[in-house]
């Protein structure tokens, strides 16, 4: 094979490029407003899914994987398949923990005492906590 069969370039029409960004654009305005909407565990799905299409079309159009050779796209769709396959997987372990060992189906503390009060420290809790720490107020 010599040198002459080089590989064929595609040159994408600017329209393309940003029809493409507007697209991802929009894609992130929905992403946003959708994260505003109570779905549940659904909001992960959603997410996970608006953000597969933008970075499928970042790879098909920005990284010119559309117009190559298409067992780089079989590649790229081999890898995306597998790694949903890998987060189903994983969101089937987390729904399903507490159903296996059930020491872990709950928070280790049920109301951690950081969320006791909302509002700023008063200043005796701010002179408690330092002598708690071993600070004293005595010339140190």
């Amino acid at each position: 094979m010599d040198g002459s069969a080089a590989h064929k370039h595609h040159i994408v029409p600017l329209k393309v490029y940003l029809a493409i960004g507007l697209a991802l654009y929009i894609l992130t305005v929905v992403t946003v407003m959708v994260s505003f909407v109570r779905l549940g565990g659904w909001n992960v799905v959603v997410a996970l899914a608006i953000a597969a299409l933008k970075a499928s079309l970042v790879a098909l159009f920005f990284m010119h994987l559309l117009y190559d050779r298409k067992i780089m796209l079989v590649i790229f769709i081999t890898a995306v398949i597998f790694l949903a396959i890998f987060v189903v997987f994983t969101m089937f372990d987390t729904v399903t923990r507490g159903q296996i060992n059930e020491e872990t189906s709950a928070p280790i503390q049920d109301k951690a005492s950081m969320y006791d009060s909302l509002s700023a420290p008063v200043e005796g809790e701010i002179e408690d906590s330092k002598n708690i720490n071993g600070a004293s107020d005595q010339g140190h």
